[in-house]
This record gives C-alpha cells, sequence and structure tokens, in this order.
C-alpha cells in the first residue's frame, strides 16, 4: 500500500523561504507515510504574476538542471519520492519544469508543453512526455495547462505510467470572475480534468497546486489524489495542506481494467493525427 501526498501551498520569489516550506510539507508527508508527495508548480521561485501582460523583467529566478536548490530538495526527500516545479534555464530559453527527486537524485524531468496565451512571452514549450521507474512505480508528470489535453495523458499511460503528477499554479478564472470559488469556471474544470485524465486511462492521478494570490490572480488549490475509476480518494479543498490517501496502485489499476482496458481497446488506424 502506497501512500500519496498532494500539496497545495503557496510559493513565491524567495527561494530560502520557498525552501524552508518544501522542507515543512516534506516533514509533513513522512510524518503521514507518505512515499510519494507531489509539490505545486513553480514551487521554487513562485509562478508569473500577470499571466495576461507577463513582465521579461518581473520573472521567477532561472535555476539550471543540476542547480544545488534542487539537490538541496533532493537531500530533504531522502527516501520518499518528490516532484517540484521550477523554472529552468537552458542557455537563452526558459522552460515551465518539473523534476522528480529522492536522495539518491533525480529519477524524471518533464518541461510543459502546452502553454496558454500568458506563458508564450515567457517560456519555451517543451516537446515529450515520458514516463520513468520509481521506488513508488512508473510515474508520469505534467504541468498545469497540460492535463487540459488529453493526448498528454494518455501518451504518459502508454508509455507504461501508473501514477500521474499533475503540478499546478492554476488560477481561478481571469476573465469571468465568479463571486465564490465554488463557480468559479476554472475550479469546475480543474476538478474535472484531473478525474477524467485518471478515467479515461485508469491510472491513479496526484495532482497538487498553488493557493494563495501573485500578482493579480488567485490560485485554487484543490490538491487532490484521484483514483483508477476517477474518483476523489482525498482532497484540500482551497485551503493549504495535504491530500494524503493510501492506494494499492496495481490492484487499484487491475480492479479498474478487469472488464474495460481502455489502453488495449484503443483504435489509433482509425484515429486523426
Amino acid at each position: 500500500m502506497l501512500r500519496i501526498a498532494a500539496a497545495s501551498a503557496h510559493f513565491g520569489r524567495d527561494l530560502e523561504f520557498d525552501l524552508q516550506r518544501v522542507a515543512k510539507l516534506i516533514a509533513d508527508a513522512r510524518q503521514e507515510g507518505a512515499g510519494l508527495l507531489v509539490l505545486p508548480d513553480a514551487t521554487l521561485g513562485g509562478y508569473l504574476a500577470d499571466l495576461r501582460h507577463p513582465d521579461p523583467g518581473a520573472l521567477p529566478p532561472a535555476l539550471g538542471p543540476d542547480d544545488p536548490l534542487i539537490k538541496r530538495v533532493a537531500g530533504l526527500a531522502a527516501e520518499m519520492v518528490v516532484c517540484v516545479g521550477y523554472c529552468e534555464a537552458d542557455g537563452d530559453l526558459r522552460y515551465n519544469a518539473a523534476v522528480c527527486v529522492t536522495g539518491d537524485g533525480v529519477l524524471g524531468r518533464h518541461r510543459k508543453v502546452h502553454l496558454p496565451a500568458g506563458e508564450i512571452a515567457a517560456y519555451a514549450p517543451g516537446d515529450r512526455f515520458d514516463a520513468f521507474d520509481t521506488p513508488v512505480g512508473r510515474v508520469g508528470m505534467l504541468i498545469d495547462y497540460d492535463k487540459t489535453f488529453p493526448e498528454s495523458a494518455r501518451s504518459l499511460a502508454l508509455d507504461g505510467a501508473e501514477i500521474i503528477a499533475c503540478l499546478s499554479a492554476w488560477p481561478t478564472s481571469i476573465t469571468n470572475r465568479a463571486p465564490r470559488m465554488a463557480q468559479d469556471r476554472q475550479s469546475r474544470l480543474f476538478d474535472l480534468y484531473d478525474c477524467a485524465r485518471a478515467a479515461e486511462n485508469q491510472v491513479v492521478l496526484a495532482s497538487s497546486n498553488q493557493t494563495g494570490a501573485m500578482g493579480g490572480m488567485r490560485f485554487l488549490g484543490q490538491a487532490k489524489v484521484v483514483g483508477p475509476g476517477g474518483d476523489i480518494l482525498a482532497r484540500t479543498w482551497s485551503k493549504a495542506g495535504l491530500a494524503v490517501a493510501a492506494v494499492d496502485v496495481a490492484a487499484e489499476i487491475g480492479q479498474a481494467r478487469r472488464v474495460l482496458r481502455h489502453i488495449g481497446e484503443r483504435r489509433p488506424d482509425t484515429y486523426r493525427s
């Protein structure tokens, strides 16, 4: 039985403060017995301050793939598998990126492929979806807007992912603000995509998100762990904290696929590319 934790928390530009918060969340997850912790997109350095008019001079601090800060997160992770988001520097290019680590080092990486309009001015897009082996099973990562596209999670499932980690900095609706969070369009979509991506691929999904505000944006929270039938096993709602669920990943996936096996019953020869 694997205990999976998905975090809702706020992170900003102060990297040392961010690292202290990461250390606290890892300690809390360890106390819960978690073997996997999924932290939000832009955990190290915070997200963009304004998606409508991103200021190139006010971007999150860019870290190299082997930045000492990432190594410090790996040291804090120790025996735990931890997924964490950051702004990655590659020469003159910047990527909205995620890395999965344990105390032994880096297990996998992902660069956000699908960029919403505001991010195009700040980041270059990634170009692939790859699953990778970890001590808790085969894992794949998505970064917020990636999960809007069914092909993203499906690509990871086809690569053998049993667990999909979705790291987000997902705000409430910018163009159509609602008086209450429960009425917000982006709030509904965030939950819908999490459940649909898990159910259509019959995998376990751990969805993290930022909370609080950055510039003109207010983040949703709503971290959750979703089973392969699309059922929410644990969630934080809009508050900061950890959503923790105990899952027998192989058994749950086997149960979901005992009659209908979505991956094996595909008809790719009939689909438009």
